[in-house]
């Protein structure tokens, strides 16, 4: 049903350190090492689809090893083990919250980027992952960004064919923060974690994935293509994140 193709992805947080083993929403297994990442011929994103808010590709950051502490998430998934919010460590909370304010606003889990005129029949945390793409291709022309963090087509489609999600799959909020929880990986979440990786070189991985934070700048890394703009400035952002790595 839903064609393959290379991604890039575009994109778009709360408190308390809490420095615990990486919260893997999948059972173990290995990253797929067959994708190739469009980064370094990277077209700018008006060449993209329009309602691109979540950067895809195999990662932004193909070229930095997932290894060592952090061993590959992406295989036998177990989405109905997710924790709930209570279980999960609180920097890693604090981190989903800030991206889904900058990203879905008040529209939470059900968000629908405001471009797309002709809307599913339901809520999207209703819907099953093959509902989604259905209504996607039904609705050519529209931007389709989804859910608390606007995965788009090719990012969803990426990140469900990795971790193994059925068709059949309903898009909670649980399943919808285990495959963002796996962008989180890929940008160095953890590393910056246990002290490999620093602050503000994280923030700007997020940044490089979800457009509605910003850069240094002030400005969101994709600012002015596809209506994209930072939702928040610097100052707050930084602010945030050094309530959660305060080193």
């Amino acid at each position: 049903m839903r064609k393959n193709c290379v991604f890039l992805l575009i994109g778009a947080l709360h408190v308390g350190p809490a420095f615990a083993e990486p919260v893997s929403i999948f059972a173990n297994g290995a990253m797929d090492a067959g994708r190739v990442s469009m980064l370094a011929s990277a077209k700018p994103l008006a060449q993209m689809e329009s309602d691109a808010l979540i950067v895809a590709g195999p990662s932004l950051f193909a070229d930095r090893a997932l290894g060592g502490l952090f061993a590959p998430v992406l295989s036998q998934p177990r989405v109905e083990g997710v924790r709930s919010r209570r279980s999960v460590p609180a920097d890693l909370q604090a981190v989903r919250d800030l991206i889904g304010r900058a990203e879905s606003a008040s529209a939470g889990y059900d968000a629908i980027h405001h471009g797309a005129k002709r809307l599913p029949m339901k809520r999207p945390s209703q819907m099953t992952i093959r509902e989604i793409f259905a209504w996607i291709e039904a609705t050519p022309g529209q931007p389709h960004a989804i859910g608390y963090y606007q995965f788009i087509p090719d990012t969803l489609e990426r990140l469900v064919s990795q971790s193994g999600v059925g068709d059949e799959a309903v898009f909670t909020p649980a399943l919808q923060d285990a495959l963002a929880d796996v962008l989180l990986q890929e940008a160095g979440l953890y590393e910056a974690r246990a002290g490999r990786m620093e602050r503000q070189t994280l923030m700007h991985n997020l940044a490089k994935i979800w457009a509605g934070l910003p850069t240094r700048s002030g400005l969101s890394y994709y600012h002015g293509y596809a209506g994209n703009r930072a939702t928040m400035s610097w100052a707050e952002f930084d602010a945030a994140m050094a309530r959660v790595f305060p080193s």
